[in-house]
């Protein structure tokens, strides 16, 4: 009997192993090294590996800017970054961070954008959210901070439920799921995670009438801390669809009673442009916004 109990210990342990194997090899979870999750994408020469990798600097002068991508695609989780966006006079300058599914006519894209700003003006972040190939969904907030005095997190939560864009864990965007009311939203396509520093003085600052100021390059943003957890693709197909995915879970289906209340702070007193209100470019209100963002 003792050896029966014995081995039939060893196979549930063994059991418990296998599935926690599988589940760890269909979850990707956090990167030790910039490297080992990311390549770069745009002007090798302008992006620089620090602290053995852990930690990168971008650069933007007259020359180039450039860009770095993940190298696999993601269906669902959650993707953060801690970035320090470029200081002092940044106008003209864009610092990108998104997520995009690299389909030409049918796009999903998940974006994070950084205006640069005229010394003591405040930073803009620009988010986007394209779904089956329709965007130009813009709100726009400015930073109750300097995000170019020290590291600040920025994250991208993406479930079956919602999109949620997050500032050091408070929410500044939410898009949920309507597609019960006809809404477009992003879930069949995986998506990459990449980032950009580039010059855009043609619309970045004040609509374009702050010019970039090329004395003052090169310009810097420092980014560190890559996070990602979700399933990575190609990969197991049931992973996507998995309801024990943590991100899935029944705290991550809508904001919590805090997470509203500071969604509601910034929307009051950081929010500068919504589409949803625009109504010289939507006469008519488009869908989304009525059914609740």
């Amino acid at each position: 009997m003792a050896k029966l109990a014995y081995l039939a210990l060893k196979d549930f342990l063994l059991f418990v192993f296998l599935c926690v194997l599988a589940f760890s090899s269909s979850v990707s979870a956090r990167p030790a090294t910039f490297l080992q999750d990311f390549h770069v994408t745009w002007s090798d020469s302008h992006i620089r590996q620090l602290d053995g990798g852990r930690a990168i600097q971008l650069v933007l002068d007259q020359n180039s800017g450039c860009g770095f991508a993940s190298k696999y695609q993601y269906l669902f989780g959650r993707v953060s970054m801690k970035i320090k966006l470029v200081p002092g006079d940044s106008a003209g300058t864009v610092t990108a961070f998104y997520m995009n599914s690299d389909t030409d006519s049918v796009r999903d894209e998940l974006d994070f954008e950084f205006l640069g700003n005229r010394t003591g003006q405040p930073y803009t972040v620009q988010t986007n959210v394209y779904a089956h190939g329709k965007g130009d969904r813009e709100q726009r907030i400015n930073l109750w901070f300097d995000p170019a005095l020290e590291f600040h997190t920025y994250s991208i939560m993406w479930n079956h439920h919602h999109v949620v864009f997050y500032v050091d864990e408070i929410p500044i965007r939410v898009y949920k799921n309507n597609e019960a009311k006809g809404i477009p939203y992003p879930k069949f396509q995986p998506m990459g995670i990449y980032s950009t520093l580039w010059e855009a003085d043609d619309w970045a600052t004040r609509g374009g009438l702050e010019k970039i100021d090329w004395s003052k390059a090169p310009f810097y943003a420092y980014y560190k801390d890559f996070d990602i957890e979700g399933c990575p693709m190609p990969g197991p197909s049931s992973c996507a669809s998995n309801t024990n995915n943590w991100w899935e879970g029944a705290a991550y289906q809508a904001l919590s009673p805090v997470e509203a209340r500071r969604y509601r702070w910034v929307r009051m007193n950081h929010m500068i442009y919504d589409y949803c209100t625009d109504k010289s470019r939507y006469p008519v209100t488009p869908p989304e916004c009525v059914a609740g963002i």
